[in-house]
């Protein structure tokens, strides 16, 4: 008798996909379009993933790297990820109207970062080199931050004055590699200060937690996210960590190597938290055609968290509806 081939199954994490700070950086965006027409510029992709961008980029959306290739007086949204101050005074000289769709999450970072740079503190940002998140931070209090990209940074951290360190960090790390961080930097400096509230967000930590759950039965993990994405990226290394044999990053259905599923029973998918569930969908119909039908939701968290719109937009939409409810 041949044996039975063991039952294919897919388990889908629970939260997994759009955050509340990328909802509503989108939402905007399709808001503004609609509110004060094509084109709106957007400084750096408003969230990271190819999809959404290419979709508002044909809704009327032009992308931009920097400020000054925005034409005078036009509108310019500033990406979820957040800007430094300076962003603000070069769009401010360009007469530019600017719509702030920074996540309140990094801007919670960013107030940090002011509130002690101005008692003096010496602020380790705990991140990654290059990331828009981590420049907009820094650019907050550039005197008194500096990068810390991991543990193997912490060997080389000066500070001016031992007693008065704090740490702070982007929003969408590992979260088991950033407290290996922090507690290599507690053992260099005792009295290091940690910020009044974790401040890797709650929909990074949700993900984490589901892939954890799901990562230790599977075989297979696929993430639906993009490649500049920091936290699908995460999403990865943390499957890996958990148990799961092989792990890849994936933006659609399509980049799915048939190769991958030799010897596979369970697939676990997951999304990073800037990909709309449409992305998803697709792959399950990719693993539901070569048998995975099966689908088991492994749910690590309840998520209920919504952040109005910014607040620019907010205030015309408002006066549009109460101009039209005078007409």
């Amino acid at each position: 008798m041949t044996p039975t081939p063991p039952a294919r199954r897919v388990l889908l994490a629970a939260p997994r996909g759009y955050c509340a700070g990328v909802d509503r950086a989108v939402i905007a965006v399709e808001k503004a379009l609609e509110q004060y027409g094509a084109p709106i510029y957007v400084r750096h992709e408003i969230v990271h993933n190819k999809y959404v961008v290419q979709t508002l980029e044909k809704k009327g959306a032009i992308f931009v790297d920097e400020t000054h290739e925005v034409p005078e007086g036009s509108i310019v949204m500033f990406s979820a990820h957040g800007v430094a101050p300076i962003v603000h005074e070069e769009a401010a000289e360009r007469k530019l109207a600017t719509i702030d769709a920074t996540c309140p999450l990094v801007t919670k970072v960013h107030k940090e970062a002011v509130r002690f740079a101005g008692e003096d503190y010496d602020i380790l940002l705990i991140g990654h080199e290059g990331h828009e998140e981590v420049i907009g931070t820094s650019g907050e209090a550039p005197d008194h931050i500096q990068l810390v990209d991991g543990p193997d940074d912490v060997a080389k951290v000066e500070v001016r004055d031992p007693s008065k360190v704090v740490w702070l960090s982007q929003t969408t790390l590992s979260v088991d590699e950033t407290m290996e961080t922090v507690g290599a930097l507690k053992e260099k400096f005792p009295l290091l200060v940690s910020p009044p509230s974790d401040d890797i967000c709650y929909a990074t930590q949700n993900r984490q937690l589901a892939v954890k759950q799901m990562g230790a039965e599977s075989d297979l993990v696929i993430v639906v996210g993009s490649r500049n994405s920091s936290n699908s990226k995460r999403l990865v290394e943390v499957a890996k960590l958990a148990g799961a044999r092989e792990a890849y990053l994936v933006d659609f259905a399509d980049e799915i190597d048939e190769a991958w599923l030799e010897g596979v029973s369970t697939v676990g998918v997951t999304s990073g938290a800037s990909v709309p569930e449409v992305l998803v969908e697709g792959v399950l119909e990719w693993l539901s055609q070569r048998g995975f039908e099966d689908v088991e939701i492994v749910k690590a968290a309840e998520e209920s968290i919504t952040f109005s719109l910014p607040k620019e937009l907010r205030r015309d939409l408002r006066a549009e509806a109460a101009a039209m409810a005078e007409g």
